[in-house]
């Protein structure tokens, strides 16, 4: 079984070993960094890299590559082998990222690999949109999905209005499947993206698509009744964890200050 796991990065940085992980360059940077597959090569997305974040590699893996799963993930998040290894060091988490025997153990019994959830607790997936975002194009969302996938609708409407939901546009994947997900999830957001003015919005906010592609993991994976298990991230850099909490309960109390509240 041929697997790539693909390691998104807009810098050249340190990558895990193995070959199942290749590290595939993002963004706008002219020189190519040495030993990194690029997504504006072939079919590609690569010039809405500012508005679709990680999606422009997982388009590009979905129409350029071959292999019995393809997966994705960041430089600085990565799947474990299993463990939380949440007090480890840097380099002890190098040593806990999963590897192949791990990988074709979990394909074996699975067609799909998620994180585990993320809690938000005190708010829903929508509520948590709201505050950090604009709710407008989330409405916009539904509005696509009741016209081009109706059948949807319900489980985008079930997936939002938990408080829990698997993020960061991380998975792995057999590749029938990671190639059909792109390709619906590429029609619903290039859809949204011809209906939205994101005129104004700051930086982060242009991530747009990002984000909303975030909700529509769930909904996918839960409609098309997906055989998937879920695997520990490890975040590789230092945490700023005060910095963190005290940003999340500001936007509980005031909203995003960076949103343009129009």
């Amino acid at each position: 079984m041929k697997s790539e796991i693909y390691v998104v990065s807009h810098k050249q940085t340190r990558m895990p070993e193995g070959k199942i992980y290749y590290p595939l360059q993002v963004g706008p940077a002219k020189e190519k960094f040495k030993g990194y597959l690029r997504d504006n090569t072939g079919d590609n997305i690569a010039d809405r890299n500012q508005n679709y974040s990680e999606l422009t590699a997982q388009y590009w893996a979905a129409h350029n590559r071959q292999a019995d799963v393809k997966g994705l993930v960041h430089y600085r998040r990565l799947f474990s082998d299993g463990g939380s290894h949440f007090f480890a060091t840097v380099d002890q988490k190098y040593k806990h990222v999963m590897n192949e025997k791990q990988l074709n153990e979990l394909m074996d019994k699975y067609d799909m690999i998620l994180p585990r959830k993320r809690n938000y607790y005190i708010e829903t997936s929508w509520s948590h949109y709201e505050h950090i975002h604009h709710i407008k194009d989330m409405e916009t969302t539904r509005k696509v999905l009741e016209e081009k996938y109706p059948d949807y609708v319900p489980y985008f409407d079930k997936c939002v209005q938990r408080t829990s939901a698997h993020m960061f546009n991380m998975f792995i994947a057999k590749s029938a499947i990671f190639d059909e997900y792109t390709d619906w999830l590429m029609d619903v957001l290039f859809e949204v993206e011809k209906r939205t003015d994101i005129t104004g919005y700051t930086p982060y906010e242009q991530r747009i698509y990002g984000f909303i592609s975030e909700l529509l993991m769930d909904v996918w994976v839960e409609k098309n009744e997906i055989n998937y298990t879920e695997v520990p991230v490890m975040f590789m850099g230092k945490q700023h964890w005060v910095k963190k909490i005290t940003s999340f309960l500001m936007r509980k109390i005031k909203g995003n200050p960076n949103k343009d509240e129009k």
